[in-house]
């Protein structure tokens, strides 16, 4: 067994074997220590991916949809047509990865993170009002958009229309970018 000499420190006077350390600071920051091995490494890169690709989604349409109320003419015609082609945001959807590889995260930390600690449960909070949010007011206007740039942009009868229902989009767009800052400052502030 090495000893405490061996390993090039000595233990500070009155604090143990932990360096000046106390003994109950040392325990819980043992427990806290964030995993390195390449399994958790692979694991948090899919769960910031998955938030960085499904809320930068969310954020784009929230520009492209402030452009779309503008109505076609400008030069950006092309990429908000392209942007509102009918189908589903595939890339927005990215935030139901969140929780997926979140939770993958906590049972590959060996006991590190819990999903009792707080910023686990305060984290997994944001994250469902960000997918209420999207599923009750952005996605439903982001198709509602869709249809009508691909149907009758030009048109006027719709605008009035067109504008209300991009204002639903930028305005949810702006709440999920709100909630993904605020979760961010909560993740890395726990690190």
């Amino acid at each position: 067994m090495v000893g405490a000499s061996d390993r090039g420190w000595r233990p500070a006077a009155g604090g143990g074997d932990h360096g000046g350390v106390s003994a109950t600071a040392h325990s819980l920051l043992a427990a806290h220590a964030v995993p390195t091995d390449p399994v958790y490494t692979v694991l948090l890169f899919l769960h910031v991916a998955s938030a960085l690709i499904g809320f930068g989604a969310v954020a784009v349409s929230g520009v492209q949809a402030a452009a779309a109320a503008k109505g076609p003419g400008g030069h950006r015609d092309d990429a908000v047509r392209r942007y509102f082609r009918p189908g589903v945001n595939v890339a927005a959807r990215a935030l139901y990865g969140v929780p997926v590889f979140g939770f993958a995260l906590i049972g590959a930390s060996r006991g590190s993170f819990s999903a009792n600690d707080g910023f686990v449960i305060a984290g997994l909070g944001l994250w469902a009002v960000a997918v209420t949010v999207a599923e009750a007011v952005l996605w439903p206007a982001e198709r509602r958009v869709q249809e009508m740039v691909a149907d009758d942009w030009p048109g006027t009868a719709t605008a009035g229309t067109l504008a209300r229902h991009c204002r639903r989009v930028v305005a949810a767009s702006g709440v999920l970018v709100a909630v993904f800052f605020v979760a961010l400052v909560l993740m890395v502030g726990r690190f």
